[in-house]
Parts: C-alpha cells; structure tokens; sequence
C-alpha cells in the first residue's frame, strides 16, 4: 500500500487507529469525499467530539473535502455504540434545535468555501421520508442477523438487552454512507474506533448496490492517564457551547490536563506542526513545574473553538484569579468573562460612595462574601479584605472613579481566594 500526507499525519499523532486497505491508494488518486457523523441529540457538542472533529480538520487540509453530517434523522433513534442501556428517543423538534446549534460549531473548524469546501449535511434529507417497507426490502435484504450480531456494537449490549430500533441503527449509519456515496460521491467514513461495525457495514452496502469501492479510517477512543472519562468533569461535560461552558472554564480545563496526557492532547486537539510539538515534551520533562505545554494546549485548542479573544479574556482572567494580576489592568473582554466566573453584587451610585457601601453590597444573596457586618469588620481589622487588590483597613473610604474598573466595577475579595465584583447598578 501506498503512503500518503493524510495517513502519515495521523500516524504521528497518534490519530490513525484502523483503516481499510486501499484507503491510501485512493486518497493518492485525486480528491476524496470523506465524512462523520454527528449527534443532535444534545445541544452542543462536547470536548469528546473534538477527536472526531480533528479527523476532518486534517482530512480538508490535506486537500480532500469534509463532509459533517448532522444525524437530524439518526437522532430521532440514538447511537447504541458505547451504550450499556436504552436511551430516552428526543423529540423532533429537540433534534432540528440542535442540529442547528451543532451546524454553528462546525463552522469554526472548516473552510466552507474554495476548491475543497466543506459541506454540511443533514440525514434527515432522506432518512426522514423513507418507508419502511421500501428500506427492508432494498437494503434489510443485503444484511443476514448473524452478521449483525458480529458486531461489537451489538454483542456489548446482547447480555443488557437491546431494542430492535437500536439494533436496526447499524443499517440506518449504513444507509447514510450510501446515500452520501450516491449523491456527494463521498468514498470515505471516519469516526471513533467504537464506530468500525457501523463504517464497514455502509462499505458492505456500497459494495452490494453500487458495485462501488468506499473506505474507512478510524481514530483510538479519547482516554485519560488515570483512567476517568474524558471530557467529564465534578461540573458535568465540557461543551463547545460557550453558554454552557464559558470560554475561561473551557480554558482551565485544558490547562489542568495531566503531565502524562499533554503529549498525546497536544497531539491530538492542536495544529501545531511536529518540531513545536516535540520542543514541548521536552520541556515539559525538563520543567514540568513551568506546565508550558498545558498552557500551549489551553490555548490552542481555546482558539480554535472560542477565538482569539476568548483566549486573551480567559488568559487574563486566570493570571488575576491565580497570580494576583493587576485588576485595573483587565480588558472589557476580561471583565465581562470575570462576571461569569465570579459572584456579582450591585451597589446604588451616590454623590460619595465608600468602601463599605460596596463591601456592604457583597452581604446580600447566596453567594455573600461575609456572613455579616461583624464578619466584615473582624476581616477588615485582620487585613483579610481587598479592593482592586489593594489591602483595606478598618476606615471608611470614599470611591473615585478611578477606583472603578471598566468605570462600573469593583473587585472584592475576602482572604486568598473568595472573589465578589460589585457593579454600580
């Protein structure tokens, strides 16, 4: 077999977990379609699906053509790979919002315009008004249930038990590949290594009702050094959704990756070429104690979902949080990133506002920074209390506007680590 860019890219980083023999062949014979799947039965996509995303930023920059598919029509069923039990079936409606919440993310990753542009499609085109009669007898027809029951997807959850609409999953997936085949000439599917059955069951189909060759590459299954799942968090998942998972949170939790994964994650979630990638390891087993290679990764990756400003505010953010950054120094990016970090707290504008007006501001709601007036003042008299990060005393002292961040905010905090920002209402 040939070599080729695309497979040497992937083999390097770690990417390349299966692949079909001639694969290589054909990406050396001129541009390929090559596709993935995408589930709408969330919101958002997660970190999870970041690997799978990858496949098809490397796919288009090796001169190939992307094609995301968007499961409105699978996702009224559900994905049974890497399932122990039946999943709630969502509504249609559920589907079709998050099919174009899903689109938006896409759109970060590919280049939907020039001579290999990505497309975006959508299964439910033709999935939707199938009739079932017509889909047993054309293509239930090429499948035998012993070969079915070969497949991992299936054999993991005969034990549990599973339902005949997920069992049928595997033909709708299938079915999707052909009907790629004949309408976009896509030749190839990529996915997650859980998702070989399903890939060479659409080959299977291809092969039996077109004549026609298709192929298929596969990616290992994301894993952590200490064994936990990846992407999941105390908090839950971490979405590429910045209302649900804001940029700074998104931001930390790369940051915070293991010494033993920032290698592969490096390899895996960046574009950073070979030369940069290797100069990190070594610092990173030089130095560990300087996390340069989590910081590259937290950026990196930030950029390529959030931006460049998302990053510059999530940078700032962390260096005021956890290295006692000047505040008076932050951007409005930054500020406005810090009120969804931190508790906020309004405060009334008066002719001469003082600190204890704004400390006395930080008393109210469940996120009070002190319990009471007594707590405050025992904190003030201890020096435990600061404004801007300057250290108050006991007195009262009238505000300027200079005191004012952004020329609406104060920043409190309350011992080493207790954060409020007060805003003028």
């Amino acid at each position: 077999m040939r070599s080729h860019a695309l497979l040497d890219e992937l083999q390097w980083r770690g990417l390349l977990y299966q692949h079909t023999e001639e694969v290589a062949d054909a990406l050396n014979g001129g541009q390929v379609g090559g596709y993935i799947g995408f589930d709408p039965t969330a919101p958002s996509l997660h970190v999870g699906s970041l690997l799978v995303i990858m496949l098809l930023v490397h796919l288009q920059r090796h001169g190939h053509r992307p094609v995301a598919l968007v499961g409105g029509g699978t996702g009224l069923i559900g994905d049974p790979s890497g399932k122990t039990a039946e999943r709630p079936l969502a509504e249609p409606d559920v589907i079709a919002a998050n099919t174009a919440q899903i689109r938006k993310q896409l759109e970060r990753f590919l280049d939907f315009s020039g001579p290999n542009a990505a497309r975006l499609v959508d299964n439910a085109e033709w999935l939707v008004s199938l009739r079932a009669v017509d889909f047993m007898r054309d293509i239930g027809k090429h499948f035998t249930v012993n070969y079915m029951l070969q497949k991992d997807v299936v054999k993991g959850r005969m034990e549990a038990g599973i339902s005949y609409t997920e069992f049928s999953y595997m033909l709708l997936q299938a079915y999707d590949f052909l009907e790629l085949r004949r309408r976009h000439d896509v030749r190839l599917q990529m996915g997650g290594s859980d998702q070989w059955g399903n890939i060479t069951a659409g080959i299977e189909l291809i092969r039996r009702v077109l004549g026609a060759d298709a192929h298929a590459i596969t990616a290992p299954l994301v894993t952590t050094s200490t064994g936990t799942k990846f992407g999941k968090t105390e908090a839950g998942a971490i979405w590429l959704d910045a209302t649900l998972t804001t940029p700074y949170k998104f931001y930390q939790f790369w940051i915070n990756i293991e010494d033993r994964d920032a290698p592969k994650y490096l390899r895996y979630f960046t574009l950073l070429d070979r030369a940069r990638i290797e100069e990190l390891d070594g610092d990173l087993v030089e130095h560990p104690e300087h996390r340069n290679a989590q910081r590259t990764l937290a950026r990196e990756v930030t950029k390529l979902v959030h931006g460049d400003k998302a990053v510059s505010a999530a940078e700032e953010v962390s260096e005021l949080l956890f290295s006692g950054a000047d505040p008076k120094a932050l951007s409005r990016d930054a500020l406005l990133a810090l009120q969804l970090e931190i508790p906020v707290f309004t405060v009334e504008p008066k002719d001469e506002l003082t600190t204890y007006d704004v400390l006395e501001a930080t008393l109210v709601g469940p996120d009070a920074l002190f319990a009471s007036k007594g707590d405050m003042r025992r904190m003030l008299q201890q020096g435990g209390v600061y404004l801007n990060g300057h250290r108050l005393g006991a007195e009262r002292l009238p505000l300027t506007p200079g005191d004012f961040l952004g020329d609406e905010f104060v920043l409190v905090r309350k011992g080493a680590k207790s954060y409020g920002l007060v805003k003028l209402r």
